[in-house]
């Protein structure tokens, strides 16, 4: 009788434990319910029953701290300095797959809130623990495992660099290989998350085998796995040529080219930024891509997508117009202006507005030829007015004008340069203006006529007597195209020499 009472008060303590875990860890789901959790001591209560005897009140406090640790970076230090890191760690190698899933869980809402904290977890010696569980049977934990590990190696090269260092990058190759898709997607973000840092920590994941398992999944139909892949591919291709040609190499186009028509928008953008990274290393590399029918694909992408999810495109556009006038025609050619235009007038960020602006300038800077089809969108007002607009960022204003600069140096087309005259233009922008005008005029017979019928003579004799102006001598060239008959009629001051005259003349008939 007595050993059944005692039985009994064991079983209701343990009940009781078990309910309290439970009812802890499912109020931490709820965020209005953290901050009444901590100022009960529930960080305090939970920790001894990371070692309790009994598996699933282990696993469930181990659930409960993680959701706390989730929700702020306070609550994840609090996890810190209550010295819980080192029991999960611990119990890493030690418990059932179910609680390797919840330690894992918590190590990985402690590390991604900071370098710092990453870095804490790396100090209670999680990298082994975390690496070993990588091969462990359960797909589960492996996935569990990938995922901590890549929010530490997120955050900078030198975390990313101990990951690697703790032998990470093998394994989560071999789980990229694994049948289920959630460790395949998560592999390729931890991957991903590894190589964005350093061409040296990009070609640790190349050495590993990771580009010729990763390329085939662009054709998955798995829209999250996609995702992940086509980062992970970008992040490796980014850092230099040689990394760029091992992607090309594991013959990702033209198949990287369907998944700009895949219905995720994640997708597209992620494929387009691999574009863009393998186009804008080399001639080579950006014809590969234009003879893939790459700059089609991409048109038709920023065509169809706006706000941050079009730059990519517009990247990787302007990166294959600015290696040679061959290729910056292909990209004239296949129709890149119009929406290229459309994003410049459209879209409401700086930064996507600044993009458009480089872009433009990079297709027009070639030759005559293709200035006058920048021109000829009309976009050269929209750079003037952006460049002028007090409201634009200086990244921004820096370059309109570049592109300005670059288009109007090659622009013989007059009609699209005396436009420009009557626009209100930076000095220094304007005085390129008149020394294109002055170049062609010297040419022109027929331009010289329309110049001044256009009333751009009249203009630019203006801007020669301004106070102060730097344009003189530019105005000079062009009013050397002409009879001194005509620049004296279109000077501002001709009217007042013939006042002056005709009260001269008045004067000496009155003398008489």
């Amino acid at each position: 009788m007595a050993t059944r009472a005692v039985l009994q008060t064991f079983e209701r303590y343990q009940k009781e434990r078990v309910a309290f875990v439970t009812a802890v860890a499912e109020m931490a789901k709820n965020p209005q319910n953290i901050e009444a959790l901590q100022q009960a001591g529930a960080m305090a209560l939970l920790r001894p029953l990371l070692l309790d005897n009994v598996p699933s009140i282990q696993q469930s406090a181990a659930l409960a701290l993680g959701r706390l640790a989730n929700y702020s970076d306070d609550l994840a230090e609090a996890v810190v300095q209550n010295e819980i890191l080192p029991q999960l760690v611990y119990s890493l190698s030690e418990q059932n797959r179910f609680y390797k899933q919840a330690a894992a869980f918590c190590l990985r809402a402690v590390a991604r809130h900071s370098p710092e904290l990453a870095q804490s977890v790396i100090d209670s010696g999680a990298l082994d623990s975390l690496v070993t569980c990588l091969e462990e049977f359960d797909p589960g934990v492996k996935e569990a495992s990938a995922w901590t590990l890549g929010y530490i190696a997120g955050h900078n090269a030198e975390l990313a660099q101990q990951v690697v260092d703790a032998g990470a990058v093998p394994l989560l190759v071999l789980c990229v290989q694994e049948p289920e898709l959630s460790l395949k997607r998560i592999a390729a973000s931890a991957l991903s998350d590894i190589a964005k840092h350093t061409p040296e920590l990009a070609q640790a994941v190349v050495d590993a085998g990771a580009v010729q398992y990763l390329a085939p999944l662009v054709i998955n139909q798995d829209a999250k796995l996609k995702r992940q892949v086509c980062c992970a591919l970008s992040q490796i291709a980014k850092h230099s040529v040689d990394l760029a040609e091992v992607v090309v190499g594991a013959e990702i186009f033209p198949k990287i080219l369907t998944c700009l028509k895949f219905p995720d928008e994640f997708v597209k953008k992620h494929s387009a930024t691999v574009v863009r990274e393998v186009a804008k290393h080399t001639p080579e590399l950006a014809q590969l891509v234009v003879g893939n029918g790459g700059v089609g694909a991409l048109v038709d992408y920023i065509s169809d997508s706006t706000g941050n999810n079009r730059l990519p495109g517009i990247m990787a556009l302007g990166y294959i117009a600015a290696f040679s006038e061959t290729l910056a025609l292909s990209v004239i050619a296949e129709k890149a202006l119009p929406p290229l235009v459309s994003a410049l007038n459209e879209e409401p960020e700086d930064h996507l507005k600044s993009a458009t602006a480089w872009t433009l300038g990079q297709i027009g800077r070639h030759t005559p030829d293709h200035a006058k089809a920048v021109a000829d969108t009309g976009c050269l007002a929209t750079l003037v007015s952006l460049e002028s607009d007090g409201a634009s960022s200086e990244d921004l204003k820096t370059k309109c004008r570049r592109a300005l600069k670059s288009v109007i140096a090659k622009l013989t087309h007059l009609p699209a340069l005396d436009a420009l005259v009557h626009r209100a233009l930076p000095e220094s922008v304007m005085k390129m203006v008149l020394e294109q005008v002055g170049k062609v005029l010297a040419n022109d017979a027929a331009g010289r006529a329309q110049f001044v019928h256009s009333g751009g003579l009249a203009a630019v004799q203006q801007m020669a007597e301004a106070p102060g102006s730097k344009l003189k001598e530019a105005v000079e060239i062009i009013n050397s195209c002409y009879p001194e008959e005509i620049v004296k009629y279109y000077s501002p001051s001709y009217s007042q020499q013939l006042l002056e005259k005709l009260e001269s003349m008045a004067a000496t008939t009155a003398a008489y």
